[in-house]
């Protein structure tokens, strides 16, 4: 039933990374989790280890309004994958002016999924305003923005905190509100990064979820396109990783057996 939406105001913050081992640390805990690829570059499903050639997918091909339940894919860890799908340029700007024209090419799947209620779905989101988000994020309970721990977040901070990176006018407004933070990449070594995180920490309080920490486990897992806890489950990032993930189910409601509230608006999925 909730839906954690993840965006960033720029790309190359490790958004996608995060998205992928925060599902992996929620499935653990023991939620039945869906990771939604809304991001074009198509990279959520290789941190599950989907083969380089299996391109296919789901948000790729909205505007021929395919099955989702078609297309979710199990993956080793547990976590249901609908993957993105390879597109190119082209088809990426026809499917923006789809979803404008008609929002309920995304927002229609999107309610069928969150009305079972023992479904966590964790979208990941492009980088930056897009016709995804706009449909997204007025269903998400949360909307993660993640942030590198650098100079350049700091002095942009007023402008991401206004939710201006969400859109404009009223509906942002609205949104901004349901803002939470996660600093990424913070380098404790670095004396810029830590001050960085320093005072990214002290501005957002309570609106901070998490850090999580530069380390080599993250490009390595990735390599392997395995998940840092499977590939080194001391590390530091594994650790600063399911932290975050705790703090994030905190904010959701009791996960619901199967039976319990409302009844899905189409036939059950079978988890």
């Amino acid at each position: 039933m909730p839906l954690i939406a993840f965006a960033s105001p720029k790309g190359g913050v490790g958004k996608t990374t995060l998205v992928a081992n925060v599902a992996h640390a929620l499935r653990r805990a023991g939620r039945i989790v869906l990771a939604l690829d809304l991001d074009p570059q198509n990279a959520l499903r290789l941190h599950f280890g989907l083969p380089l050639h299996d391109t296919a997918g789901f948000t790729a091909d909205l505007v021929r309004q395919p099955d989702w339940r078609r297309l979710v894919r199990p993956t080793p860890a547990g976590v249901m994958l609908l993957p993105h799908g390879a597109t190119d340029l082209r088809a990426a700007l026809e499917q923006a002016v789809a979803l404008e024209r008609d929002p309920a090419l995304l927002g229609g799947p999107l309610r069928e999924m969150l009305s079972d209620p023992r479904l966590l779905v964790l979208a990941d989101l492009p980088p930056g305003p897009s016709q995804p988000l706009a449909v997204v994020a007025p269903l998400a309970s949360v909307i993660v923005t993640v942030l590198q721990s650098e100079a350049i977040s700091a002095a942009v901070l007023g402008e991401v905190e206004s939710g201006r990176f969400l859109g404009s006018g009223t509906m942002a407004a609205l949104i901004a509100g349901r803002l939470q933070f996660v600093l990424n990449g913070v380098d404790l070594r670095s004396r810029l990064s830590r001050t960085a995180a320093e005072a990214l920490a002290r501005h957002l309080g309570a609106r901070l979820l998490g850090a999580v920490s530069r380390d080599e486990a993250v490009g390595e897992a990735q390599a392997h396109m395995r998940l840092v806890h499977d590939m080194a489950p001391g590390s530091a990032a594994a650790a600063d990783i399911a932290q975050v993930a705790h703090v994030i189910e905190t904010l959701l409601p009791v996960a619901q057996e199967a039976g319990e509230g409302s009844a899905p608006a189409g036939p059950r999925t079978r988890w």
